[in-house]
């Protein structure tokens, strides 16, 4: 089974809704959080930047300029990282933005993985 953590906002370069990354980054820039929330913000990503690796390719397309249109997935073996998204959308609620967790066993076309993510192009019937 494969976790993804969304909000109801549309990424640009996927047409998916947006994942929580991009969500606190909203929010960050927004300029309408406290001190304490940001500084939490801050811990919960710098934890991402030292136990996840970013994906290193988001495109179908293997030009060096192609889209990135794959989505990232947790692994539900990765529970340490899952618990973590759930610290980053208590925080994103808590500022009005829904989050909502979705599962699914169809991921669509993988174009990279570790040990604890899976980034795919979705197959139609793959919920996003």
């Amino acid at each position: 089974m494969f976790i993804r953590f969304v909000v109801h906002e549309i990424d640009s370069s996927s047409r998916r809704r947006q994942g929580l990354f991009r969500a606190v980054q909203a929010l960050e820039d927004s300029g309408g959080l406290t001190v304490e929330d940001a500084k939490h913000l801050s811990s919960i990503c710098g934890w991402f930047d030292e136990h996840l690796r970013e994906p290193e390719r988001l495109a179908i397309s293997s030009h060096h300029h192609g889209k990135a249109q794959a989505i990232s997935w947790f692994k539900d073996t990765a529970t340490n990282h899952v618990a973590k998204m759930r610290q980053l959308a208590e925080v994103l609620v808590r500022y009005g933005v829904p989050v909502e967790m979705i599962k699914t066993k169809r991921l669509g076309y993988i174009l990279y993985e570790d040990e604890f993510q899976v980034a795919a192009f979705p197959f139609n019937d793959t919920p996003t």
